[in-house]
């Protein structure tokens, strides 16, 4: 099973779970307001090491939006596999946001459904 590293703390993820998922699973603080559809990118967290060289194209095309673009800086958790090894670090939290939930827990199945495409930065 691939292990997953969040600062100090390591876990082991079943593969092809949702990297969303497996983190909120093992207790680390992240956001999801819109329940991993790939709309709101509060789920976002940036990879120190281990980073998927493919991502859906819902993903892309939310990343390299005009009015914030995000592609090459961040991913978002709801559109990543548990694959390989990944060191990440979540980049919203509950603790530290105007709100007091996570939002509406992701399904365990990929939404939208999946096509791939490679990461080209």
């Amino acid at each position: 099973m691939p292990i997953i590293t969040v600062g100090d703390q390591q876990f082991e993820a079943p593969a092809e779970k949702r990297l969303v998922l497996a983190l909120e699973d093992a207790g680390i603080d992240i956001l999801h307001r819109c329940g991993g559809y790939a709309r709101c990118t509060t789920c976002r967290v940036e990879f120190q090491v281990g980073e998927p060289r493919r991502m859906t194209e819902a993903e892309k095309n939310r990343l390299q939006t005009d009015d914030q673009p995000l592609y090459g800086k961040v991913r978002l958790s709801c559109q990543v596999l548990c694959e390989q090894d990944m060191d990440v670090t979540p980049v919203y939290q509950v603790a530290t946001s105007e709100v007091d939930n996570p939002g509406k827990r992701p399904e365990d199945h990929m939404t939208p459904e999946p096509v791939w495409t490679s990461v080209d930065y």
